[in-house]
């Protein structure tokens, strides 16, 4: 580097760093994003310092290199297994007998050529989820697969998890259920050691991790040591989560943690697997905690956040995130969870896809198939960049080494950029004749912010002009990255005009694809079908419903589908089956208890019961989602 080179990187770094005191960053923002950006914005500073050119100044909020790293990773699994596989539950109560817990076949290594197939670059696995049940043969309890029959009470899932991800190149990372529904002293002071003490155990013993995942559901019904009560518990402060955050800074300071609000990443709001068409990956800090009411805001973030905490998509492949041998044929097809990829890959988020194993302790083999399959799906549709290697036509360029050419060089570290003041601009591209297209992919370089606010895609018609291809999407926010699906079109020419920004334009990847003539726009589910004898539904009272048969018949089991939608009402939380007469008046109870996770995941709730003759039914809600509502539903099914 020339002398004068040398002295206008010494100014830079001194002026890039007194923008960030100015802007009066955090001393954890200054530590850690500051100096990831600085290096990838002093690097390119350096290269151009000839042309005397400058990178763009970063726009906070800004990411930390371990999100960036990340956000990479694009497609990762969760692995829901334990005590709840064996006793056909979503959330244990924290009484099952461990010794139900005895997987004849449990092989995670085919887990882990399973994940490996089908994409994955890494896997969470449930360590302990609420029921309180250990993975693990932790020494602070007994509540653990050392007390089950599996190899000899001498198992340990976590290891076996962790080594074979080693062996097939999948990065690791554990689930730990903040909420312990078998622990005696679960909301008291006492409980908080006993939880800090499994979280270090996990931290120190397994290798690295990428991710330490929390989950928002905390406190409620539970076993509780045998008090079989309800306790509640402050969800900003009980945990103290600042503790918890400076020891996993200390013992694995590579992990990304989540939680509803972060801080590393965040809930996307739903259990869906899909993210809002505009997605920020801000939020406001402080202001999400587990539990937040608001929580469908999560699936947009806050576009005026001061936190960088982008949007992770968990989803399970099945209906139930554990295993339940009744949705074998209920498997997400591979057209369904491509389509999961676009709206959460391909809008700014990550895709989580969950795998219940199997009570043999194996991934199902239609679960297997399905997500291979997806693979497949996503490597023809997005495999040929038609327009890699080629120099768009753009309106604006920063300099040289910000030409538009780097948006096709398929490099994360170089990028197109515009000048100070520019935040529109068309990014256009000519091909030699007419070519097939459906889907294009932008990015922008997220390391110096997330900039863009809205763009349009058009396309060179016969006639020379330039026409909007059509897409049932919003274009607003790019991020990390947007893939838009559009209906096919026969062109010598595609671009993407940004129409407006929070500063000057940092992309650096376009991709435009032909994902062939039978890529859909986007896949839509039929209603779902509960197959039930003839009935007719009863709302006697707001509490409960009374189901009619028309005559007395034999039944054993009841389905309820509740209302859907992004905010469903009237959800059951616990309740009584039990027969009844034409007025509702309760006969025999036939079955009782609670619909776990129905707020997050809506699903089809199926209450089995010991074969009964009758022809009136009674559901009845013991207890509302929302005190005070009125019981609604979608469906109702008896067989």
């Amino acid at each position: 580097m020339s002398q004068q080179a040398a002295k206008k990187n010494k100014w830079y770094k001194f002026a890039l760093k007194h923008y960030f005191i100015r802007q009066d960053m955090n001393k954890q923002l200054i530590g850690k994003s500051m100096a990831t950006l600085a290096l990838a914005a002093l690097s390119t500073f350096s290269a151009t310092a000839s042309d005397n050119v400058k990178a763009p100044a970063p726009i906070l909020p800004l990411p930390q290199q371990k999100q960036v790293d990340w956000q990479k990773m694009e497609t990762y699994a969760f692995i829901h297994f334990g005590l709840n596989t064996f006793n056909d539950r979503e959330w244990g109560y924290g009484d099952s007998d461990p010794k139900t817990f005895n997987p004849k076949r449990l092989d995670c290594e085919q887990w882990a050529r399973t994940l490996v197939a089908a994409g994955m670059k890494g896997v969470i696995l449930t360590a302990k989820h609420h029921d309180g049940f250990c993975l693990w043969p932790f020494a602070g309890n007994d509540y653990n697969v050392s007390r089950s029959p599996w190899r000899d009470g001498k198992g340990n899932v976590v290891r076996e998890m962790a080594d074979a991800c080693k062996k097939y190149g999948l990065r690791f990372a554990v689930y730990l259920s903040p909420w312990d529904r078998s622990h005696a002293e679960y909301a008291t002071p006492q409980y908080l050691p006993y939880f800090y003490a499994q979280l270090r155990d996990l931290m120190t013993n397994y290798g690295k991790v990428f991710e330490v995942w929390f989950d928002g559901a905390n406190g409620g019904d539970g076993y509780y040591g045998g008090a079989k009560d309800r306790r509640t518990i402050d969800r900003k402060n009980y945990y103290n989560y600042p503790r918890i955050f400076e020891m996993l800074d200390s013992l694995q300071p590579q992990a990304v943690v989540f939680g509803d609000g972060g801080p590393g990443c965040r809930w996307v709001g739903n259990e869906k697997g899909v993210a809002g068409e505009t997605n920020w990956a801000f939020l406001r800090k402080g202001e999400v905690y587990p539990g937040y009411p608001k929580y469908p805001e999560l699936q947009y973030g806050h576009a005026d956040g001061n936190q960088w905490t982008a949007a992770e998509c968990d989803v399970s492949i099945r209906p139930g995130w554990f295993y339940h041998p009744e949705e074998d044929d209920k498997v997400k097809s591979p057209e369904q969870l491509a389509d999961l990829y676009y709206r959460s890959v391909g809008h700014n988020a990550t895709f989580l896809l969950n795998f219940p194993v199997d009570r043999d302790g194996l991934i199902h083999p239609v679960d297997s198939a399905n997500a291979v399959a997806f693979h497949k799906i996503i490597e023809r549709e997005l495999g040929h960049n038609i327009v890699a290697g080629m120099a768009p036509k753009v309106s604006s360029t920063r300099g040289k080494q910000f030409a538009a050419k780097a948006m096709t060089d398929n490099s994360w570290d170089t990028y197109w950029a515009t000048p100070d003041g520019v935040t529109t601009a068309d990014i256009e591209f000519r091909l030699k004749k007419p070519q097939p297209m459906n889907r294009i992919m932008l990015q922008e370089y997220i390391p110096l912010g997330q900039r863009v606010r809205k763009f349009s895609v058009e396309y060179l018609a016969a006639d020379g002009s330039w026409k909007a291809v059509e897409q049932p999407e919003q274009t607003t926010t790019i991020g990390y990255k947007r893939i838009v699906r559009f209906a096919t079109v026969k062109t010598k020419g595609i671009r993407v005009r940004i129409l407006d920004a929070r500063g000057p334009l940092c992309i650096n990847n376009v991709g435009v694809y032909y994902g062939g003539k039978d890529a859909q726009l986007s896949w839509s589910k039929a209603a779902e079908d509960i197959t039930s004898l003839p009935l007719t539904v009863n709302e006697t009272a707001d509490d409960a419903i009374v189901i009619d048969l028309g005559k007395a018949t034999d039944v054993s089991s009841l389905q309820y589908l509740p209302m859907q939608g992004d905010k469903p009402t009237g959800l059951i939380h616990s309740y009584t089956v039990s027969t009844c007469d034409a007025n509702g008046n309760a006969m025999a109870t036939l079955a009782s208890g609670e619909f776990s996770n129905i707020q997050n995941n809506p699903i089809t709730q199926t209450v089995s019961f010991k074969a009964t003759k009758t022809r009136y039914l009674k559901l009845k809600a013991d207890r509302m989602v929302t005190p005070g509502e009125k019981i609604r539903f979608a469906k109702i099914g008896v067989k």
